[in-house]
This record gives C-alpha cells, structure tokens and sequence, in this order.
C-alpha cells in the first residue's frame, strides 16, 4: 500500500489528509518540508502532500522547485506541477488559460514601458490593475482614465509596487470588524503595521518591470468560485464589498445551490481538465451572461466552504450530502482512477 508524506500545517489541508489516512488506516508519515533532509525524509513513501501558502516567505522560495523535484523522482505529489506551477501568478495564469482557449477576461500584459504607454493611447476606460501576487483581492485597482493608467506604468519601471500596503490592509480590516467579520484586536493589528512591514514583503522584494490589466466588465456585483477536485466540484457565490467592485475576499458569501449556474460548473469542469489539475478554484464573472474567468488558484481557505450544502459530479448530477473536499485529493493520489473512486 502506498505510504503517504504529509507536510502538516495547523488549519491547512494538512488537518483533513491527516484525519482521512488515520480513519481509512492508510500509512502516513509527518514531515517538514523546511528541512535541508526532506528528499531523505519522504524516501519510504510513494506519495508527498504540502499545501503550501501564496503569503508564506519561506514557501514562495522553494515549494513549487521541491514538489516538482519529487514528481520527477517518480513521486505523487499535491499538488503536482499542473496544479501549482501557476499559483498565485496572474501573468502565467493568462498565458496558460489562453493557449487552452478558456473564457479568460480579456488581460494585457507589457515587459516594456513604451509598448505599455503606446497600448494606454488606443485603449478604453475602465480597466482593472493587477500585480501578478497577491489573493483576496489585493493590489487589485479599478483604473478610470489614462492619466491613472500612465502613473502605475511609471510605477511599474521605476520603483516597483511593494507586496504589502498598510493603508489597503487597514481599510479592509475596517470594513470586515464593521459587518463582525474581524474582532478589535484585529484591527489594532492593522494600525500597528504601519510602524513595520511583513516578513514576505522583505523576502520577496518590489514588484517591478512589467504590468498587468484586465478589461473592466461591468453589471457584476457578485462572482462565482467554482472549486474542482478530480471529478467533483462545489461552489459560493461572492458579493461584491460596499462601494467597491471586488468580491474576492469580501467575506460576504451565499451557499445555495440555485445562484450557480450549471453552464459555469461545466465550464470549470472543462478548463480543470485541460489544464490537468488536481485542483481547480475558478472566480467567474459575467459578461452578458456568459462565465468568464478571472483567475484561477489551487488553494483556497478550506474553512469558507464548510457550508456548502452538497456538489457536483462530473455528469452534472447534483449531490446533496456532506462532503470534506480535502479528503477526496487523497483519493485521488490513491487511486489510479482518480478522485472519483471512495476509499
């Protein structure tokens, strides 16, 4: 039987692949994934597990480089190199989800600051800022006008955008303690950052020499996040924040099934395979009602979706029944037929 290696940490994924192994008697091992002695640690097992974190310092310096290094040793990895090696990187997210012809917004990227100043010329307003890092919407901008427009592209080949804003952070910690999302003590925390930036800010450094748009689509005061693991998928709908037009990270979630459409659960279903991925969140917005996609991740905060009332298998079947999503990537790196089969 196969002997899985499991990274654990406390309120990730690790939790819930711990927890199946010990109830179904498959044999696991822990490990740390920060040691220099971790290809020795994982040599007894045929299959390694990490989830690993987009705001970790110590993640974005080497986790892709190991799983990938594993997976060419011949190891299962999760997630393997289709389902991370685009985490948390909106630039290679619009070359990847273009050449397989998935309804992506329309993006725009520039590595030279003429061709991006030539571009803002012929180009209409509104459009959407992003950096390629950075979840919940961070360092996410609506850009009204070309003057706007010219000062970030000035930014982007001068001195850079750095990974963390105060005053951004302080202003959504506000707005979540205002609907009971975030306790005082949270917000204090935002004010005390102003007096010192955090660990992942100092490690990564400035973000610099290219930048980043979207086509502003409007009409739209929700997403849809669709989530696809094997041959199952599940989903929240997303209300945009007051006064704003972002509704990732916004906290305010619907569960039930008739705000997802069937069209939009197909269409993840068919982008997750051609990118071949274990695991698939999908943010959808819409354009005269057909499903575009945003971005896509393979992480996501497993806490948020514990309310869903049941999924989808890969027929379109609706399943209304408990269900712990983070069990079924063990299934499926158990199985040869993939997550579909119970354990």
């Amino acid at each position: 039987m196969n002997k899985v290696a499991i990274h654990h940490t406390e309120g990730s994924f690790s939790d819930c692949w711990v927890e199946f192994c010990k109830k179904n008697q498959i044999p696991f091992k822990l490990v740390d994934c920060y040691r220099s002695d971790i290809i020795s640690q994982v040599r007894d097992c045929s299959i390694v597990m990490w989830h690993y974190h987009h705001a970790d310092c110590k993640d974005v310096l080497f986790a892709k480089q190991l799983m990938l290094s594993l997976e060419t040793a011949g190891k299962k990895v999760f997630p393997d190199f289709h389902t991370g090696w685009h985490f948390d990187d909106k630039v290679g997210q619009k070359y990847l989800l273009e050449s397989v012809d998935a309804p992506l917004v329309s993006s725009y990227v520039f590595f030279e600051k003429d061709k991006a100043l030539e571009w803002v010329k012929r180009t209409d307003f509104p459009k959407v800022f992003k950096l390629r890092r950075g979840a919940g919407a961070s360092h996410v901008r609506l850009i009204k006008n070309r003057r706007s427009a010219k000062k970030l592209i000035n930014q982007a080949f001068g001195k850079g955008f750095s990974q963390y804003d105060p005053g951004a952070n302080l202003k959504d910690r506000l707005r979540k303690y205002k609907i009971g999302k975030n306790s005082l003590l949270d917000l204090l925390k935002g004010v005390a950052r102003f007096g010192y930036t955090t660990d992942f800010d100092r490690v990564t450094g400035k973000e610099r020499g290219y930048v980043y748009f979207q086509d502003f689509v409007p009409g739209n005061d929700y997403d849809i996040r669709i989530i696809v693991i094997g041959k199952r998928a599940f989903g929240i709908k997303r209300l945009v924040r007051s006064n704003d037009f972002r509704a990732s990270g916004s906290g305010i979630i619907e569960y039930q099934k008739e705000h997802i459409s069937e069209v939009t659960v197909g269409v993840a279903f068919e982008v997750a395979e051609k990118l071949k991925s274990q695991c698939l969140a999908l943010d959808f917005i819409y354009s005269n009602g057909v499903p575009k996609i945003v971005e896509v991740s393979y992480g996501y905060t497993k806490g948020v979706y514990q309310n869903c009332p049941g999924y989808w298998d890969r027929e379109l079947n609706w399943h209304e029944e408990p269900f712990n999503p983070e069990y079924w990537m063990v299934q499926g790196l158990l199985s040869d037929k993939g997550a579909e089969q119970e354990v």
